[in-house]
């Protein structure tokens, strides 16, 4: 009975990555599902000439993002003077633009984990969402601290880090079958992420260097340059985000990195980065959604 199963099981998957294939190729990738108003926030903030008014009116339409924005214009990161602000359009104009378009991708990502369609990967989404948003501070307090990167882009696009693993798994609950074997589909997710998420970001007219940090999450061996960038702010972020609590396991894993080495993360730093900013990791993290 295990190599009947066997059989059709290997079957799903590579026809599953077959279908993956000729997405990308297509370039026409995108969510199903996404929400509206997340969508028209993005193509708002593509116009150069966006108002403020606008954004109030399109986000106020949605009072869940409203709310969110809220939360993230209270948050201590950007809040220094500890005055709580009760209105939109004052919110938008403390967090600015860029962060309005991260609030609204965590959002959009946040509502479209709780499908129903998703149920039976509501844990693996639930432990990537809060990887993400885990990862979105990390980035930000690295690019703040230890690079000329702007630390908004770089909190968004560790957000987006994961967008490829959310676009397999809607994609994976329409063949129940790799919920079965899930040896099959961590295979497919780890192969195939990154270059999705590139995909994804490149289909929405993202800048370059935000699909670049996340087509190249994962390749720590860059070398030759000497300014640390967001693919290694991006890069970081992730690892950071693995080893939130074993700071000696974290050290050994940055250890000889280039990326490392550009951004000048010795052992005090790193533990500066961990512990000190460990509150304000917390506080962007919740503010950005759970």
């Amino acid at each position: 009975m295990t190599r009947t199963q066997s059989k059709p099981q290997r079957n799903v998957g590579f026809e599953f990555v077959q279908a993956l294939a000729g997405e990308l190729s297509s370039g026409k990738i995108d969510l199903p599902s996404f929400p509206e108003v997340a969508t028209r926030v993005r193509q708002l903030l593509n116009d150069p000439h966006c108002s403020v008014d606008q954004l109030v009116r399109v986000v106020g339409s949605e009072p869940a993002l409203a709310a969110r924005l809220m939360l993230v214009a209270n948050a201590s990161s950007f809040n220094r003077s500890g005055k709580q602000i009760t209105d939109l359009r004052t919110a938008i104009n403390r967090i600015g633009h860029s962060m309005v378009r991260s609030a609204s991708m965590a959002f959009a990502m946040s509502q479209l984990r709780r499908g129903a369609k998703l149920e039976k990967l509501q844990s693996r989404l639930n432990k990537l969402w809060q990887r993400s948003t885990r990862v979105a501070a990390f980035a930000y307090v690295l690019a703040r601290t230890c690079s000329t990167v702007n630390p908004d882009e770089a909190l968004l696009a560790g957000m987006m880090h994961g967008i490829g693993k959310l676009y397999i798994m809607t994609r994976a609950a329409q063949h129940p079958q790799l919920f079965t074997d899930h040896v099959t589909l961590d295979e497919i997710l780890g192969q195939w992420h990154a270059s999705i998420g590139k995909a994804i970001l490149e289909n929405w007219e993202f800048p370059e260097s935000m699909c670049a940090a996340i087509g190249e999450q994962d390749e720590h061996g860059r070398e030759g340059e000497i300014e640390p960038d967001l693919r290694d702010i991006v890069a970081i972020a992730i690892l950071m985000a693995s080893y939130p609590a074993a700071i000696p396991n974290l050290e050994l894993a940055l250890d000889g990195l280039p990326p490392t080495a550009r951004l000048g993360l010795d052992q005090a730093r790193i533990r500066t980065v961990m512990l000190d900013c460990a509150a304000e990791v917390s506080a962007l993290s919740e503010a950005l959604g759970s």
